[in-house]
């Protein structure tokens, strides 16, 4: 299987091939050439499946990159998944040389600077809805020659924090534009909304409920009180290339990030409530190797793609099931090796029951002695 198989410049085929990437994905086959015929689409497959290149590919294969027009919006939750998105725009442009210009329109940014890179006419701006509504309306970003709009994280986006602010994105487009929506897990009322506004949408999802068979899920029995300090300790024993530590409650997550550093590990922390500059701060350098360990709430690090994260620890299981889902997909990529370690309280056992038989997956007890990590066995 190649990416010569669809109809697109072999330009963009040679990009990927310089990227390391040489066979699409199933949500790739699935979703490019009817996204190539302009239609409509609601996409849904597991984190780290390749969504991102599913709708790109199809959007710069449109672009006519002589023309000084804006040709294609994405709206995306976070900073962080804006920037991501923007790299890889910047990065298949480059490696074809075909000459597709982008930018990135977020809040709590310099807006004059903001207003000055679009003066540069990008094909593509990838930003979040509140700056890009802004801008829209000082008639700084001109919408009306869009022709491709995509909407990721679809499940977040259609919410009803911010479904008010997309449709008057909408509104600022043009009546035939192409929308195209993804996410890792689509509700059903994010379903009924992306209806609402799309035409006649194909909708393909891929994958659901399956996680990678190269992830080894371990359980950790203890006291909610005692958590930390046993995070702490595996850490320690298993000393990850890199992880990531996940938290229900932002509170508590700076308290966490405080204890690891006073013991002099090398961790950040990644929410909602923390500084653009801090967030960003931590996603560098968890991808650059100067951060070992980030620890995170879910929605901070939705969508993110962080290669070889090698641990995952949930000091707290996530609320949702689908969130399970979020978590685990960020390692064991690309048939790599990848471990979840879940510390878990009494009140919190039927949930990892049900977690396995939903998810079809084996989660192995564990137990800590001694700085070493035993497999838990159960005599007859």
């Amino acid at each position: 299987m190649s990416f010569k198989k669809f109809n697109i410049n072999e330009k963009l085929v040679t990009g990927l091939e310089k990227q390391n990437i040489f066979e699409p994905t199933k949500i790739q086959e699935a979703v490019i050439n009817i996204a190539l015929e302009n239609k409509d689409v609601i996409g849904q497959s597991l984190t780290g499946s390749g969504k991102t290149l599913a709708f790109l590919l199809p959007m710069m294969e449109r672009i006519d990159s002589e023309s000084k027009d804006l040709q294609g919006l994405i709206i995306a939750p976070t900073h962080e998944l804006v920037v991501q998105i923007n790299q890889q725009i910047l990065d298949l442009s480059r490696n074809s040389g075909l000459g597709i210009k982008s930018a990135t329109i977020i809040g709590n940014v310099n807006i004059k600077r903001q207003i000055k890179n679009l003066k540069k006419k990008p094909h593509i701006v990838v930003g979040t809805t509140g700056r890009i509504l802004k801008l829209i309306e000082m008639r700084k970003l001109k919408a009306h020659k869009i022709n491709t709009l995509v909407i990721d994280e679809a499940d977040r986006m259609l919410d009803d924090n911010n479904l008010k602010g997309i449709k008057k994105v909408l509104k600022k487009t043009l009546k035939d534009i192409q929308v195209m929506v993804f996410s890792a897990s689509i509700t059903d009322e994010a379903l009924e909304e992306a209806n609402n506004f799309m035409k006649n949408p194909e909708i393909i999802f891929i994958d659901d409920n399956e996680i990678a068979p190269t992830i080894t899920h371990y359980s950790l029995f203890c006291e909610r009180r005692d958590k930390p300090e046993l995070l702490r300790k595996l850490i320690y024993a298993l000393n990850p290339k890199r992880a990531l530590v996940f938290i229900n409650k932002e509170s508590e997550i700076e308290d966490v990030t405080k204890k690891l550093k006073y013991h002099k590990y090398n961790v950040l922390s990644l929410h909602g409530n923390a500084q653009k500059q801090d967030r960003k701060k931590a996603m560098d350098h968890l991808r650059s190797g100067k951060a070992q360990v980030v620890i995170a709430s879910d929605l901070a690090a939705r969508g993110l793609d962080i290669k070889d994260v090698t641990h995952i620890f949930n000091l707290d299981l996530s609320e949702e099931a689908k969130s399970y889902l979020h978590r685990v997909g960020r390692t064991g990529r690309v048939g790599k090796e990848g471990f979840v370690f879940s510390l878990v309280t009494e009140y919190e056992e039927n949930y990892l029951k049900r977690l396995e038989k939903k998810y079809n997956i084996e989660v192995h007890p564990l137990v800590f002695e001694k700085g070493k990590l035993w497999l838990e066995t159960f005599e007859e």
